[in-house]
């Protein structure tokens, strides 16, 4: 009985040998992660107390070794062409830019993804759900080749639909007595007073009425956009969007010109081409010189940014307050609102590792994981109020301060909190802004989404997008940009010159693509 005992010892010790010598080495995945820089607190976009989180729980859960690759968030479509260019593209990577997947998807450097989705990506399946442009078909499939059934890219959607906002500083309406514009003559009347009276104090050659960066196309899309035509089909709508550009939108035009307009007078920053960096923008605006701006629809009261936070400790009492007083022909302020498509996720073709990538893509896409990279932990990230976590705003250099807004860019699948049902989502939506009442962000989102509408949507196969898209981008940032700035007895011959050159360069080519493949009803 001992010699059997002793032999079934050996037996299982030897058994032990074998499985351990038998575990499998962890993968190797490389991930994008975009980099804003370390202004405002953040911490090193790729090495901190989140990405340690992710690397141990990954590890453990998935036996992959994480390493997150820093891309700039605002030079990623020079960042991800150089990386993918060299070859040294991420194993996972996303982006903004719809026209850069076409570019990679034509040069054959991007995976498709079709046959993985109900293989490997249950969970982000699952997740995604339905696609509101497409009832009764899921989201997962929104870029699919009409002809080959192909999947180049993943959508990762967009929780809160909201996009950009005008805001203005509520004190200093206050102080020259004049209500909140409603209207387009009333916001530049306001600006008119910022520039000649000068209510914060900060002297007359150093307020700037309207604050603006190099990003105009952004920036003033809330002054420039209530010109299109609002009665545009979807049709037009689409197929004069252009490499995600509107200057072939009938009545883009007048919008530039008032903008010239305003420029010339002294309302808009007269240096903005020089302002290249966000950060430098956000200062100024924090500095207390700046009277109203637009930008995303919550960006003052972002914690990750402090716009508002700051601006109040150099300025008690001041406020940024959300309008919409710029008027369409029909005499409603429309507005942009986000489509359900928030960035592209795709493979490089080179990529190694795909099939930890698409692993860890679907461990994203886990309740258990998002929700906590979204929220944090209880006391040190969010509280809970009324059953939901509010967020909680850690100081500078905190490790587990928070780089962009609930890491947004870290829950690749999503941009937004996700708990589970919408009236949730709405709930922490409204207490994800530290110290900021719910009801002013209730305000900021109603009075961004009032009248405004997500670009059309319609599902095709383009080429021409991928071969001219940068150009076209380039081309019609900076058209805007010299229009702007023109004197205004220059405004139309610079305009209609530079305009001729965007559609010689592409930008017809590609309307005409889009016109072929959206038929007329």
């Amino acid at each position: 009985m001992k010699k059997v005992l002793w032999v079934l010892v050996v037996l299982m010790a030897a058994m032990a040998l074998v499985t351990t010598g038998c575990k499998k080495e962890p993968a190797q995945l490389r991930v994008e992660i975009f980099d804003r820089g370390t202004d405002g607190g953040r911490s090193l976009a790729h090495d901190n107390a989140w990405t340690d989180w992710i690397k141990a729980k990954v590890k453990e859960d998935l036996n992959i070794d994480v390493t997150f690759v820093p891309v700039g968030r605002w030079s990623e479509n020079t960042d991800i062409v150089n990386l993918m260019a060299s070859g040294d593209a991420p194993d996972l990577c996303y982006t903004y830019n719809g026209g850069m997947i076409s570019g990679f998807r034509d040069q054959g450097g991007i995976m498709n993804l079709a046959p993985f989705i109900n293989s490997h990506l249950p969970d982000l399946k699952r997740l995604l759900g339905e696609d509101p442009a497409f009832p009764g078909k899921e989201f997962i499939y929104r870029n699919t080749d009409p002809q080959t059934g192909h999947i180049y890219s993943i959508p990762s959607y967009r929780v809160a639909l909201a996009q950009r906002n005008i805001f203005i500083r509520k004190d200093w309406l206050d102080k020259l007595g004049l209500g909140i514009p409603t209207t387009t003559l009333e916001f530049y009347q306001a600006l008119v007073a910022f520039r000649d009276q000068d209510p914060g104090n900060v002297g007359k050659n150093r307020v700037v009425p309207f604050g603006q960066n190099s990003d105009v196309r952004w920036g003033l899309a809330n002054i420039i956009h209530p010109s299109i035509n609002p009665n545009l089909t979807d049709r037009e709508r689409w197929i004069y969007n252009i490499a995600d550009r509107n200057i072939m939108m009938p009545g883009y035009k007048e919008g530039v010109r008032m903008a010239n307009q305003w420029y010339n007078e002294g309302l808009i920053f007269r240096d903005f081409m020089l302002m290249t960096t966000a950060d430098a923008f956000y200062n100024q605006m924090k500095s207390g010189v700046v009277g109203a701006f637009a930008q995303n629809w919550d960006m003052p009261y972002r914690t990750d940014y402090k716009i508002l936070e700051d601006l109040r400790r150099n300025v008690p009492g001041a406020d940024y307050v959300a309008i919409d007083p710029i008027l369409s022909t029909d005499g409603v302020a429309h507005k942009d609102m986000m489509d359900k498509v928030g960035l592209q996720i795709f493979i490089p073709s080179f990529s190694k590792n795909h099939i930890a990538a698409l692993k860890y893509l679907n461990w994203l896409a886990k309740p258990e994981n998002y929700q906590f990279l979204q929220v944090g932990q209880e006391g040190v990230n969010h509280q809970i109020v009324n059953g939901v976590p509010q967020t909680i705003g850690r100081p500078a250099g905190d490790p587990w301060f928070m780089n962009s807004s609930n890491n947004i860019d870290i829950t690749m699948p999503m941009n937004g909190v996700e708990m589970g049902s919408m009236e949730l989502n709405a709930r922490v939506l409204a207490l994800g802004y530290g110290d900021t009442p719910p009801e002013v962000i209730v305000n900021a989102y109603t009075v961004s989404t009032r009248n405004a509408r997500a670009a059309a949507v319609y599902q095709a196969t383009t080429s021409q997008d991928g071969i001219y898209g940068q150009t076209l981008q380039d081309k019609a940032d900076a058209l805007l940009a010299q229009a702007i700035t023109a004197r205004p007895a220059d405004f139309d011959r610079i305009w209609d010159a530079g305009y001729k050159d965007w559609l010689a360069s592409g930008g017809q080519a590609v309307h005409d693509e889009r016109a072929s493949l959206y038929p007329e009803k």
